[in-house]
């Protein structure tokens, strides 16, 4: 039985179902094979150049029409900042206890990470206030 994301969303752009949050980013493909090996947040250097990277994918998406690569760039950069953001907050990036519950989070746990953070966030920001990448979001939604 083929399952949720036994397809190729390129080929079938009507199959994928927008969320404003990070799902799907490791399994709608072919986009996952081309953003994860871009996608890197170890620190500021590491994500302007993964920034970079993710950028001009979503304007080569963009230039297509290809909506959907576009969301998922934005998915890589929102994922970016939400996963530096958890290093810079939570020592090792573990923001839950040995008992499942929520640890206290620190001021810049890591101080690399919250810059790599900045990097994101600044880059997932101007995917969203793309005209191109609003008008798609709603021409996808049917709305």
């Amino acid at each position: 039985m083929a399952g949720e994301y036994d397809i190729d969303f390129r080929a079938h752009p009507e199959a994928y179902r927008y969320s404003p949050d990070e799902k799907g980013v490791f399994k709608v493909e072919p986009y996952k094979s081309e953003l994860l090996p871009l996608w890197r947040y170890r620190d500021e250097a590491a994500a302007r150049a993964s920034v970079e990277a993710i950028e001009a994918r979503y304007r080569a998406y963009r230039e297509a029409g290809d909506f959907v690569g576009m969301d998922m760039a934005r998915k890589y950069l929102q994922m970016g900042f939400t996963r530096a953001m958890r290093y810079a907050k939570y020592p090792g990036g573990r923001k839950y206890d040995e008992n499942g519950q929520v640890r206290e989070a620190q001021t810049w746990a890591d101080a690399e990470k919250r810059l790599a953070a900045v990097v994101f966030r600044e880059a997932w920001e101007r995917v969203r206030e793309d005209a191109a990448y609003r008008e798609g979001v709603e021409a996808h939604k049917g709305g």
